[in-house]
Parts: C-alpha cells; sequence; structure tokens
C-alpha cells in the first residue's frame, strides 16, 4: 500500500503531525496492554464474566463522561483534558504490577477508561481545527489506519510479551507509550484544538444541547442505529474471542494475540482504502458493504477448523470494521460544528460504548452455555442486520453536507442563546 501525495497532505501540517504521532505512541501500549489485562484477569479467574467485566469498565467511563460530563469537551481546553488523561494513565499502568487480585486489577483499568473517556473524544473533536475541510477524509484515514496498524501489531506482540514475561512488561511499555504522547501533545497550541470555548448555560442545558444536536442530525442517526446494532454484537464476541483461542483452538496466548492482531491488520487495510473508496462510491455503498464484510468475517471464523484459519477471516472482519469506522468517524465529524462537538460526538460514542457493554455482559452469561463458536456466529448474523441499516439510513442523508446543514439551524441557536 502506497500512499498518494493527497493522502499525506495533513502530515505536512505540525499540529496535525505531532496528534498523529502521539495517537501511534499510544495506541501500540495501549493494544498491547488490552491483551495483557485480559490474559491476566483470564488466568487468575478463568471467568468470562471476570473477563467481561474487565473488557467493560475499559470504556464504561466513556458511557458515563458522553451521558454526563460531555459539555466539558467544549467548555474546557481540549489540549490539557488530553495532556492530563495521558497523566492518569501512566499512574494506572505503573500501579497495575502490584495489583495484588483481579478485582484492583478490574478498579485500575476504570481508571484508565476514565482517562480514555476524555482523551478520545478530545483528539477527534479537534482533528476539524487541525486540518481544512478538503484534507478531513485524508485525516481520517491517516489516524484510523496508524490507531488500526497498532491493533495488528500491539496484540500480537502483548500475547508474545505476555507469554514470555507475563503482563508487567506490557504495562510499562503502556505507561512509557503515554509520556510519549504526552510530549507530542504539549507541542500542539491549544487554538488548533479548539476554534473556540461554548459558554454555558448550565450544564444540564449544555449537555442537552450536545443530545439534541446529534439525535436531529441525521448522519449521526445512521452511526446511532447502524453501529450501534454492530456495538451490541461485537461485545459479545469480544467477550468470546479468548476463549474461542484459547479453549476451542488450543492456540494459548499467542493465538489469542493472533486473532486480535489478525483483526487490527484488517482494520489497517479497511481504514487505509476507506477514503478512495468513499470518494468513488459514497457513504451509503461504503457503509453498507463494510459492515457486511465485517459480518462475513466472524461467521466465517466462528465455523473456522483451527486458529490459523480463524485468523485469516478475522482479517475479513478488520477490513469491514476499519472501511465502517471511517464511514462513522466522517458522518459523526460533519454532522454539527465545533461549539457543539465535543458533547454530540461524546452522546454518539456513550451510546454505542454501552451497547458494546451490555453485549459484553450477555456475552459473558451465555459463553459458558452457548459456546464461543456459537456467540461469533450469532455475532456475524446481527452485524448482517446492521449492514442493511447501515445502507438504507445513510442512503436517505443525500451528502454528508446536506445533514451538516441541516443540523446548524439548532446549533446557530444554541450560540445564540450563549
Amino acid at each position: 500500500m502506497r500512499l498518494s501525495p493527497a493522502q499525506l497532505a495533513p502530515l505536512r501540517l505540525e499540529g496535525f503531525r505531532n496528534l498523529f504521532f502521539a495517537t501511534l505512541g499510544s495506541s501500540v501500549g495501549t493494544l498491547l496492554a488490552a491483551v495483557a489485562l485480559a490474559i491476566d484477569v483470564k488466568d487468575r479467574t478463568d471467568s468470562g464474566l471476570w473477563v467481561g467485566a474487565v473488557l467493560v469498565v475499559e470504556f464504561l467511563p466513556t458511557i458515563f463522561v458522553g451521558l454526563l460530563l460531555g459539555p466539558l469537551l467544549d467548555r474546557l481546553d481540549r489540549r490539557s483534558l488530553m495532556i492530563a488523561a495521558d497523566a492518569l494513565r501512566v499512574g494506572v499502568f505503573v500501579a497495575l504490577p502490584f495489583a495484588p487480585n483481579a478485582a484492583t486489577v478490574v478498579g485500575l483499568a476504570l481508571a484508565a477508561g476514565l482517562a480514555t473517556g476524555f482523551f478520545r473524544p478530545a483528539v477527534y473533536a479537534g482533528v476539524p481545527n487541525l486540518v481544512p475541510a478538503q484534507d478531513l477524509p485524508a485525516a481520517h484515514a491517516l489516524l484510523q489506519t496508524v490507531e488500526n496498524l497498532s491493533w495488528a501489531v500491539g496484540p500480537l506482540v502483548g500475547g508474545v510479551l505476555t507469554a514470555a514475561a507475563g503482563p508487567s512488561a506490557a504495562y510499562g511499555i503502556n505507561a512509557a507509550s503515554f509520556l510519549v504522547s504526552i510530549a507530542l501533545v504539549v507541542r500542539i497550541p491549544p487554538s488548533l484544538l479548539q476554534s473556540e470555548r461554548a459558554l454555558s448555560r448550565g450544564h444540564w442545558r449544555d449537555l442537552g444541547d450536545g443530545f439534541v444536536a446529534a439525535l436531529r442530525s441525521p448522519s449521526m442517526r445512521a452511526v446511532l442505529v447502524a453501529w450501534g446494532i454492530t456495538s451490541l454484537a461485537a461485545g459479545a464476541a469480544n467477550v468470546s474471542e479468548i476463549f474461542l483461542a484459547k479453549d476451542t483452538f488450543s492456540a494459548g496466548d499467542f493465538g489469542y494475540g493472533l486473532l486480535y492482531g489478525a483483526i487490527g491488520g484488517g482494520l489497517v487495510v479497511g481504514s487505509f482504502v476507506s477514503a478512495a473508496a468513499l470518494a468513488r462510491y459514497g457513504v451509503a455503498v461504503v457503509y453498507g458493504s463494510a459492515l457486511t464484510v465485517m459480518a462475513t468475517g466472524y461467521i466465517a471464523a466462528a465455523v473456522s477448523p483451527d486458529v490459523w484459519v480463524a485468523a485469516v477471516f478475522c482479517a475479513v472482519a478488520g477490513v469491514g470494521n476499519g472501511a465502517a469506522v471511517a464511514c462513522n468517524a466522517l458522518l459523526v465529524q460533519r454532522g454539527t460544528f465545533d461549539l457543539l462537538r465535543g458533547r454530540a460526538l461524546t452522546f454518539v460514542m456513550s451510546v454505542t460504548f454501552l451497547l458494546v457493554g451490555i453485549g459484553e455482559g450477555l456475552g459473558g452469561l451465555f459463553l459458558h452455555r452457548a459456546g464461543a463458536r456459537w456467540l461469533w456466529g450469532g455475532a456475524g448474523g446481527v452485524m448482517l442486520v446492521a449492514a442493511v441499516a447501515g445502507f438504507l439510513l445513510a442512503r436517505k442523508l443525500g451528502g454528508e453536507a446536506a445533514a451538516e446543514a441541516e443540523v446548524r439551524p439548532e446549533a446557530a441557536r444554541v450560540a445564540a442563546a450563549n
């Protein structure tokens, strides 16, 4: 895969370039540590519910932030929020090697999830201010590619490293990655991440404005429905993945890292081709097709004879996932403007993460009754429903610009009231 000058254009901007490399450093460490966390808890408890718990608390605070604290993303300095979030995550991963039991591991993962709940929305709310509008799809493709490349490399290394040296080594590397991220983010001028700060009309009214902006935007509604259904299914598959690798395929820690990393490899390809696909076919076709590919990969992996064949189909699922996430980012960011973007974006993220959590809870509950294969196959079937919904809803948009224009009157009303 070779990047064209147009695809690389955002990297000529220093602010975006620093954000890009900060994302690269922290993403590799985070995905490496995610494997270590799951293995750590699984080895301590051998319980699907405990594994589900550590997966849920990694993003549960994002739901809390989006539903209750989203206005802070528009009122406070986004760069300061990002730096504080990274500093908290450094502390968490320095402490994790000393955790005496699974409950402590889950508690520390919860703290890291709270930091992530502020960091990621701040990044994505700030990106449209870092690059010109015409370069926004390319910027998304670059950020998604680097995050997904981390997904491909981090889990595989994490599985090998954890098998050889235990989870503490992975925790230490992740702590170091957040220090690198801080060093890069601090070089971005605050004004480049935020055009202006929203004035408050009162916390609950601010929160309601973000909900209204998200629900009135056709593009955001498409994401809420299609990606919401997908998130529910993916949550059940997430819990069963380590059991599919270690128990069904008898592939051990390496096998879990292989499946996890294979999805990441597919994500790299999917995000890489997303900008060109969107330009050629439009968001409706790309969104529906991406979710269909994702569903097909999960179903095929569920019936695979061994971990190597399953890894191939996990990569297929990852291709669909990567392209779908690129569609999500574009639709959400073009669904409103900067004064409301932080809270509207966190609301959408919160709803989809909540559905992931529900899916993981259900997956943990039914894992030992249905088995990992059935959970993965069922997840793929549900994703096919999401593919149809995504295509139909995105087809009605009439282009992202129309969706953005539709939400602007509400945004203008709120800004005027401030």
